[in-house]
């Protein structure tokens, strides 16, 4: 039997995303609602996104919003801390 190219799934990816989300938020010293602000989303897609339990998907779009809000460089979302 063939063994997999890949180990990871899109939950496992969406995971790691979700968390440096808030981790580089709270850096910042900032809310929930700070961000929301800055990226013209509401508080609630902010949460969602954060919470691990409403299992929200994000665009690539919206993380480049969140990535120009913030001042990081997209890639750093990907990094597994």
């Amino acid at each position: 039997m063939k063994e997999k190219a890949y180990i990871h799934d899109n939950e496992y990816y969406y995971s790691i995303i979700r968390k440096n989300i808030k981790k580089f938020r709270l850096e910042r010293n900032l809310t929930q609602q700070d961000l929301a602000d800055m990226t013209e989303m509401s508080r609630e897609y902010i949460c969602d996104i954060e919470n691990e339990k409403r299992n929200k998907h994000l665009t690539i779009a919206v993380l480049g919003r969140i990535s120009e809000a913030l001042k990081i460089d997209i890639a750093e979302f990907f990094k597994v801390n």
